[in-house]
């Protein structure tokens, strides 16, 4: 269970890398779309979901689906609608109940109904404290073009399968054009099949869905957990319905403001931050670290050996510089990935790519048979049609080489992630950037080692809402809550007694 929840609560880095993303394997689940006379949504069971996902519902919990229309363009009034898939899961221990706790994973398009069902499994299996789900259902909801709400779904795996094997970094004019050429083809494909429905997935459109997800869960007013991306999606609620809200935690925060070049640049850097980190930690540790003591020049190496002669995995799938990369990224999300990816790369050089493959597999979500579910799709649609200005090829090409000798391993595949919305053919639908004007204070958390959402952005969006409140985590990897005992008292007080923490509250690592 660990290895599909770290996934799913790091999806964020899917916004500028070659339009990938991350993601747990998409079951549908059955729900129910029947509606009483009061127009509330019907809940009805759903165990399967849990023992699809994990094997078993967590114990002492109750698991139950329901389906909600909302219209495909709120500011239309067309009357055609999409269809949101949500599931509540609540606790037999539950007392003095609050309300709901609605959560989001990121991405954009990771599941918040798969998401939910790893937080029920309590602190012991790194979920939800038990303080948390005695006072709150918990509810996930997958967002509009996601999983199993109207999911989009407009490229196909063998084109997935290029992205994810291209070289993060083509230095040869020919291999760039190529790699524009994917780009359009699968913008192409996106666009031939859904036309003018593209901009209807926008970060806004979503945001005014989760209005709609308060009222059939019967909330006054959101509680809310949002992660990565989801901070995101969480800031866009809090502009357009401040008064909706009871509390809102911000967890692994993105700054609005940064167009797709500075947030591309700031990835580049916090991931760079983050492979620094474990190269330190391996030189440290050669104990447990394999490829000690220079890990960047034995992962160098084997990036080089790849663009020359890839290695072949068991199913005939070569072991390219891009798969290698991925794996790296892969690991990069938790210091628990660092001696996974250690004993990968050092299995790698004595010739056996398969630790690679899992870890590479394992973010980008591919199953055994070469099959993707839609959250590459619903993650590339989300954040072209979120991009309002995007720099030209020539500009992008610019960037790559530049960027190469300040962030040497993260720096190109950054910059070349931009060629995605750069060739992206469908119209675009801008997030506001502005205060939350009238809302309550939102607890916004960062973590300074953060590789997908750099610690940098957190103070910025607490100031662009101006209700933020700033807790600091001084560990390592994407999120901090419920990592540490520090984290949870703080979220935990918040949540649950709207306790915010002083100015300038830090938690340590550990």
């Amino acid at each position: 269970m660990r290895r599909t929840h770290r996934l799913t609560l790091a999806a964020l880095l899917a916004v500028t890398l070659l339009a990938a993303g991350c993601t747990v394997p998409v079951l549908a689940p059955r729900v129910s779309s029947a509606r009483d006379g009061a127009d509330r949504p019907v809940w009805t069971p759903c165990p399967e979901i849990p023992e699809e996902l994990v094997g078993r519902g967590a114990p002492g919990m109750t698991y139950e689906c329901t389906t909600i229309d909302v219209p495909r363009d709120w500011t239309s009034g067309s009357g055609e609608t999409f269809t949101l898939a949500l599931i509540r899961i609540r606790s037999d221990q539950q007392r003095q109940r609050i309300g709901s706790l609605v959560v989001n994973p990121g991405g954009p398009g990771a599941s918040g109904i798969e998401t939910a069902v790893y937080l029920s499994f309590g602190s012991a299996f790194g979920g939800l404290p038990e303080e948390i789900t005695q006072r709150f259902d918990i509810v996930g909801f997958d967002p509009r073009g996601v999983g199993r709400s109207s999911p989009i779904k407009c490229v196909s795996d063998a084109d997935w399968d290029a992205v994810f094997g291209f070289d993060p970094d083509p230095r040869g004019q020919a291999e760039f054009d190529e790699l524009v050429a994917l780009n359009t083809r699968i913008g192409e494909g996106c666009a031939t099949r859904y036309g003018n429905l593209l901009r209807l997935f926008s970060t806004e459109q979503a945001a005014r869905d989760m209005d709609a997800v308060r009222e059939a869960v019967g909330d006054e007013r959101l509680t809310y957990l949002g992660y990565s991306y989801g901070t995101l999606l969480g800031a866009t609620y809090a502009q357009l319905f401040p008064h909706n809200i009871r509390a809102f935690v911000l967890d692994g925060a993105i700054d609005p403001r940064l167009d797709i070049v500075a947030g591309s640049e700031s990835q580049a850097k916090g991931f760079e931050r983050a492979y620094d980190s474990f190269a330190r930690w391996c030189s440290r540790t050669p104990q447990r670290c394999p490829i000690a003591p220079d890990a960047r020049a034995v992962i160098d190496e084997q990036l080089e050996r790849a663009r020359r002669s890839p290695l072949r995995g068991a199913d005939g799938r070569a072991a390219t510089a891009g798969w290698i990369f991925y794996a790296v990224v892969s690991s990069l999300y938790t210091e628990m990935g660092w001696q996974q990816l250690a004993q990968a790369i050092d299995d790698l050089r004595r010739g056996d790519p398969t630790a690679v493959f899992e870890l590479a597999d394992e973010y980008t979500g591919r199953d055994s048979a070469g099959r993707y579910s839609n959250l590459f799709d619903a993650n590339l649609t989300v954040s072209c049609t979120d991009t309002e200005h995007v720099p030209s090829i020539a500009r992008i090409r610019q960037l790559q080489s530049e960027w190469r000798t300040r962030y040497p391993m993260f720096g190109p595949p950054l910059a070349l992630g931009m060629l995605s919305c750069a060739t992206w053919p469908g119209q675009r639908d801008p997030y506001p950037t502005g205060p939350a004007v009238g809302a309550p204070p939102v607890l916004i958390i960062g973590t300074t080692g953060d590789p997908a959402t750099p610690y940098e952005q957190t103070p910025k969006l607490a100031e662009m809402l101006q209700v933020g409140r700033v807790l600091t985590w001084e560990g390592e990897g994407h999120t901090a809550y419920p990592q540490t005992p520090c984290v949870v008292r703080v979220v935990d007080q918040y949540l649950i007694d709207l306790t915010v923490p002083p100015e300038g509250h830090r938690c340590p690592a550990r």
